[in-house]
């Protein structure tokens, strides 16, 4: 007894010093070694998190975010074998319904490179979403195939270019709730800091919502925030041998949480965006902001 009373203090006081995210993704399905994982793979990271404690200014608390969903956290029933995912249109893979930690009214992980994000991903037993995954799930169907046989023999850059070029000339243009972008729906609605000036750690903090705070911002699949919170880190696949690996170009999916009133860019599901501070998703010095963050999938029925 004297033992097991000693390992439970031992893990609470364990809990008690991780950060509230690790504590949120603790919640999930991860087991102890994946946990473990994740928490070797942050040690000493002072910038990734769910904002830095200065300036940021959080939109929501996680009591008002339960109080608004009610009963929608119970996930549905799919075939992929893990908490909170759900199957991808083309029955082949899973998506996280929620961005990383992957669980409801938790906030978002800000301020993690892409490279930082597929091996978060891979530490609990999944990989960083494809684009063309993260684009089935908001437009609740199967999209074109990757023009792979046109990029070849091209440079990373002039790839993902034409791979642009060619995705955005032949996409129909649709959100998550419906086929028209409409104001106050999802976790838009928050506000930069005054001094923000684009990027400063000491100055723009990461103002979320917590994950699937707008139960209406969702789609046929019910995975939550594709417009809105945080922008998304995924895997842009320019040859077949990189589908389904994270190991393609960088990707940056949605919007993020001021979009209502600064709309920067396109955002419906399939747009596709400038190569962006782009580099190989494993590129130790991928980018990172401080309105970033990622999701994952998995093969289907699970890792």
């Amino acid at each position: 007894l004297l033992h097991g009373a000693r390992a439970m203090i031992l893990v609470a006081l364990a809990l008690a010093a991780d950060p509230d995210w690790i504590g949120a993704l603790a919640t999930s399905d991860v087991t102890a070694e994946q946990l473990e994982a994740v928490r070797a793979l942050v040690a000493g990271n002072r910038m990734l998190g769910t904002g830095l404690p200065g300036p940021t200014r959080h939109a929501m608390t996680p009591e008002v975010c339960r109080e608004r969903r009610g009963t929608l956290d119970v996930a549905p029933s799919t075939g992929c074998g893990r908490l909170h995912m759900v199957d991808l249109p083309d029955g082949e893979g899973c998506i996280d319904q929620f961005e990383f930690p992957g669980v409801p009214c938790a906030y978002p992980v800000i301020w993690v490179r892409a490279s930082e994000a597929a091996a978060l991903c891979e530490a609990v037993g999944k990989r960083l979403c494809d684009a063309s995954e993260w684009e089935d799930a908001c437009a609740g169907d199967v999209g074109p195939p990757e023009p792979f046989d046109a990029l070849a023999g091209l440079s990373p850059e002039a790839a993902q270019k034409e791979q642009r070029r060619l995705h955005n000339a032949s996409i129909e243009t649709s959100w998550a709730y419906g086929p028209a972008y409409r104001t106050g729906i999802c976790a838009t609605g928050s506000a930069k800091n005054p001094a923000c000036d684009g990027g400063s750690p000491a100055l723009c903090g990461s103002n979320t919502y917590p994950t699937g705070a707008f139960p209406s911002c969702r789609g046929a699949l019910e995975v939550y925030d594709l417009h809105g919170n945080a922008a998304e880190h995924m895997s842009l696949p320019i040859r077949p041998e990189q589908l389904h690996h994270a190991n393609g170009l960088t990707e940056m999916k949605g919007s993020w949480f001021v979009f209502d009133t600064v709309r920067a860019h396109a955002d419906h599901c399939r747009w596709r965006a400038p190569y962006w501070h782009g580099t190989p998703v494993r590129d130790v010095d991928s980018h990172r902001n401080y309105h970033l963050g990622f999701r994952c999938c998995t093969e289907g029925g699970g890792p």
